[in-house]
């Protein structure tokens, strides 16, 4: 994937951290987002996360090789 930013719109209230990267496209596989979060290469707000099952809710931010995953709610 290359450098850019994506918006994510979610019509739940959280999507858990290896599923947004899987929908965002940003992994290309479940087996990969839980690879990239293991290995420490996706930050959430700012912050390094290891934990593929993280609740990642409307506003907050994902980072991963270079792209910006925002997550809006679905109106």
């Amino acid at each position: 994937m290359k450098n850019g930013a994506i918006a994510v719109e979610i019509h739940t209230e959280h999507i858990k951290l290896d599923s947004l990267l899987k929908y965002a496209g940003a992994a290309e596989t479940g087996g990969d987002a839980k690879l990239a979060v293991q290995e420490g290469r996706v930050r959430v707000n700012g912050e390094s996360c290891t934990q593929r099952g993280k609740k990642i809710y409307p506003g907050d931010r994902v980072e991963i090789g270079g792209v910006l995953i925002t997550v809006e709610k679905r109106q």
